[in-house]
């Protein structure tokens, strides 16, 4: 890894990949859980459950705030533009 690259990690520019904290682990010879650090930025849980008499499944996710609000603004502008359109 060159320089630049560890420096954006280093100050959280850059998020550190599920293998790199693995490589670090066996580098530093201590187990995975001793040093990985969950970032919620980038982990969407998934959880399936049993429900009804059918035992169906249930997807639940749970999604970043910061995610929901980016996606929400972006479905808006097309809203207003689909207005536009069908306007015009």
């Amino acid at each position: 890894m060159n320089v630049s690259s560890y420096n954006r990690r280093e100050k959280g520019i850059s998020h550190i990949k599920p293998d790199e904290w693995m490589k670090l682990a066996d580098i530093l010879e201590v187990h995975l859980d001793e040093i990985y650090e969950h970032d919620a930025r980038y982990h969407i849980d998934c959880k399936d459950q049993s429900i009804g008499i059918n035992h169906g499944t249930q997807k639940v996710y749970t999604v970043p705030k910061a995610l929901l609000d980016s996606q929400q603004k972006y479905i808006e502008m097309l809203e207003a533009r689909i207005k536009k359109l069908e306007e015009d």
